[in-house]
């Protein structure tokens, strides 16, 4: 039976929340679920929010607390700790073949810092403790599909990275992570940077010096088109005209898919040897333990990761790039 991996995120945040009731909200399960966090915080926030994990079946619990008691709402390096060990631990398990996938609760930033961790996110945490030659973040929702050249730097520096080599680059990984998610032949848009994709050069060189030799490389053996401008791209894309885009910078693809469909965005990681999958939000420490939160997305996320595991994990081991 397909075994869905689930950490519990920041203990001191939403995550144990959102897991419990989305564990609780799937009916007729087909998959298996292995959680990984704070035990004993998890008992207590299932009080907290008068909820129950009792006759739920074919679900297992892996222990990453210190048994001491968390404070909630707050950024504490304690909490950043548990948040960073249940990765670590899943990772180990997803790596042996114990999980088949991993779904995330969100986790924070500056926790897992204060705790000491060399790496800022998910995504680079799971590079580097999978040792991935690449890794992509897309976002999933409905039919929209995205990438992003650039993500976490500021939006002078996005601009900076675009760059012919790195937008080329951007382009071959989408293609591989899409064909990893079974698109054999994916169609790829390029968002344009500029208002009407520059304009041919009135409103900026970027999409003629950078962005246009790069597309017109990558179409030597992959479907890319554009830049398309940024205005029109992403609603073609929800409507089937591309199978995904690739977004230039940060907010300009998590714009479109949260104002698409905000609690239905799944944030995937491509490139590793088994699929990850998370929510698009944060750990919303203002209601932690509250019994306030939202948990559309997490079920999303491990919906979307029970469906796309099993072809992943084959295709991951015959693809070769």
């Amino acid at each position: 039976m397909l075994n869905i991996g689930i950490t519990l995120g920041d203990p001191a945040g939403i995550g144990p929340e959102i897991v419990a009731k989305s564990v609780n909200s799937i009916k007729n399960r087909n998959f298996k679920i292995t959680l990984f966090g704070d035990r004993e915080n998890f008992q207590e926030i299932l009080k907290q929010c008068m909820l129950t994990m009792d006759g739920i079946k074919n679900i297992d619990f892996i222990n990453t607390g210190t048994g001491d008691r968390i404070e909630q709402g707050r950024v504490t390096a304690q909490a950043g700790k548990i948040a960073y060990n249940s990765i670590r631990s899943a990772v180990e398990f997803a790596m042996a073949g114990r999980i088949d996938a991993l779904a995330t609760a969100p986790i924070n930033k500056e926790a897992i810092i204060k705790a000491g961790s060399e790496y800022i996110d998910h995504t680079s945490m799971l590079k580097g403790l999978t040792n991935s030659r690449f890794i992509t973040t897309l976002f999933e929702v409905k039919r929209l599909r995205i990438t992003f050249l650039s993500k976490h730097v500021s939006l002078l520096d996005a601009v900076k990275f675009v760059k012919r080599y790195n937008v080329y680059s951007a382009i071959a990984d989408t293609y591989k992570s899409m064909r990893l998610l079974g698109f054999p032949d994916p169609e790829i848009a390029v968002a344009a940077l500029n208002p009407h994709a520059g304009e041919s050069g009135m409103f900026g060189r970027e999409e003629i010096d950078e962005i246009i030799p790069a597309v017109e490389k990558a179409k030597e053996t992959m479907k890319v088109y554009g830049p398309v401008p940024a205005d029109s791209v992403f609603y073609q894309a929800s409507s089937g005209k591309y199978d995904v885009v690739l977004s230039l910078y940060h907010d300009q693809g998590h714009i479109a898919a949260k104002t698409y469909d905000f609690k239905n965005t799944v944030s995937m990681n491509i490139g590793l040897p088994f699929l990850r999958t998370s929510v698009d939000h944060g750990t919303a420490f203002d209601i932690a333990g509250q019994n306030k939160a939202d948990y559309v997305s997490m079920k999303a996320a491990i919906m979307t990761a029970a469906r796309y595991a099993p072809g992943y994990r084959k295709r991951f081991k015959t693809l070769k790039f």
